[in-house]
């Protein structure tokens, strides 16, 4: 089944709103893995805007499920995913400023950097996974992926989740098993993340039903706002039950 990782990002975001400790970032986190979340991701940026590194310490120090650190793999992102050797770095090609990840790598123009990563990432024994948008790679990027010896790849869902319940929803999602196949049958793994949310997932997931994570943050923490954080993740669970349950 198809592991829910929760991005906490959000619960640090509307702490700093205060500058106090309200919400807990870490009780909140546990509290998550209790309700039965599979995964915990963060996104750390330079800016310290939403999580910041000692959330992350305190976090890998803290959890018993897998851990997610994602972000640019710029020189103290590489050192903080190093030093704390999560199961799985998700490299993310936003410079500082953009206000949330918003595109796929352009894996042509950027193989040997990438390549050089993510051997340096499996040298600490740390699983790679690199975002990519279905939407706009190209067959070369598709064709050099491979070469990078990356593990994983996150599917970037945002074109799939804008176009939901639209007459552009049929043919985005296509694209997005295109993408999968060919990803798939180079033997690397997927994940994917970005505006998923309860009425979008179950779609995604049967058309896709490989994808082994799914990152969601946003959305969930917006639910919770009506149902409690309990509930929603329950529901996100049971909605990936039923993703892979017989139609």
């Amino acid at each position: 089944m198809t592991k829910l990782s929760v991005n906490v990002n959000k619960l640090a975001t509307l702490r700093n709103a205060r500058g106090k400790n309200n919400p807990d970032v870490l009780e909140q986190t546990l509290a998550i893995i209790n309700y039965g979340a599979h995964g915990i991701t963060v996104h750390p940026r330079p800016d310290g805007r939403h999580i910041r590194h000692e959330d992350v310490y305190a976090i890998a120090n803290s959890i018993n499920v897998e851990f997610n650190i994602e972000g640019y793999p710029d020189k103290a992102f590489l050192t903080l995913v190093k030093e704390i050797r999560p199961a799985q770095c998700t490299l993310v090609p936003d410079p500082p400023e953009v206000l949330t990840s918003n595109a796929g790598w352009s894996i042509r123009d950027n193989y040997q950097f990438l390549r050089d990563i993510v051997t340096e990432l499996h040298d600490s024994d740390i699983r790679t996974s690199l975002f990519i948008d279905p939407m706009s790679i190209s067959p070369v990027d598709l064709s050099l992926l491979s070469e990078t010896q990356t593990d994983r790849v996150e599917l970037y869902t945002e074109a799939y989740a804008e176009s939901f319940g639209t007459n552009n929803a049929l043919p985005i999602l296509k694209q997005f098993q295109q993408v999968a196949t060919v990803v798939n049958q180079m033997g690397i793994a997927l994940n994917a993340g970005h505006d998923l949310n309860l009425q979008n997932l179950n779609p995604f997931l049967r058309a896709i039903p490989n994808i082994q994570e799914v990152s969601i943050g946003h959305a969930l923490i917006c639910d919770a706002l009506n149902f409690g954080l309990k509930e929603t993740i329950t529901k996100y669970l049971n909605c990936l039950k039923l993703c892979h349950s017989p139609s």
